[in-house]
């Protein structure tokens, strides 16, 4: 009987090891969803494009403006009517280098049911990869319809593309090229000294500028430092 108690039981050791490759296996599903789920798909390229933070760069000038923006969102939309006309004047006359930053927030996309925030987003970059300055034309032309309700279809968007300049990035903004590489990127948006972080945010200089509607103060007092 002693010697039937050292035995092997084989069939529980077999019963461990399927257990240990069902959870090896789980887990590795598990980090493959997690990762699919975040995953900045593929990236923008072209001249325009800062490869290390994905920013849209349009002018050459010597103080920097940074802007993050969701296409969707009607406080970007105010803030496009507000201080895009002395945007648009910096950049022309080569006084800022604009840095833009085009993203997707989830909540935001989810509201139009059309994705609208993530196509749009993803338009700006198809185009921007044929020309920066192409590239904003397109972003003050989406903003100047104001969209809501389901915002604007690709077919729409691939026209204010050609209008811009840009009639090459038909077929990307159609593939949606860049829908997730802008949703991972609302994950990279600065943070505010209370830490929170939302769109529109606007950098000068290095320094988050709180909005607050004066454009002089917000803005172009703040040039030239």
């Amino acid at each position: 009987m002693a010697a039937a108690g050292n035995k092997t039981n084989w069939f529980a050791v077999w019963v461990s090891a399927a257990v240990v490759v069902v959870l090896v296996g789980v887990g590795a599903l598990v980090w493959w969803m997690n990762s699919a789920a975040t995953s900045p798909g593929a990236a923008p390229t072209g001249s325009s494009v800062e490869a290390e933070t994905g920013a849209i760069v349009v002018g050459d000038g010597a103080d920097e403006v940074e802007l993050w923006l969701d296409f969707y969102c009607p406080h970007c939309q105010d803030f496009e009517d507000l201080y895009g006309p002395t945007i648009t004047e910096l950049v022309e006359s080569d006084a800022i280098t604009l840095r833009v930053q085009p993203v997707a927030l989830a909540s935001l996309n989810a509201a139009s049911g059309t994705r609208f925030s993530e196509r749009s987003a993803s338009a700006m970059y198809c185009v921007a990869e044929e020309s920066g300055d192409a590239a904003y034309d397109f972003m003050t032309a989406v903003f100047a319809t104001h969209p809501t309700g389901q915002g604007l279809t690709n077919d729409e968007l691939a026209e204010f593309a050609a209008d811009a300049g840009a009639p090459e990035a038909a077929e990307c903004i159609a593939d949606e090229t860049y829908a997730d590489f802008v949703l991972a990127q609302a994950q990279e948006l600065p943070q505010n000294a209370d830490g929170s972080a939302g769109t529109p945010t606007l950098v000068v200089n290095g320094e988050i500028v709180p909005i607050t509607g004066d454009v002089t103060a917000d803005l172009t007092s703040r040039l030239g430092q």
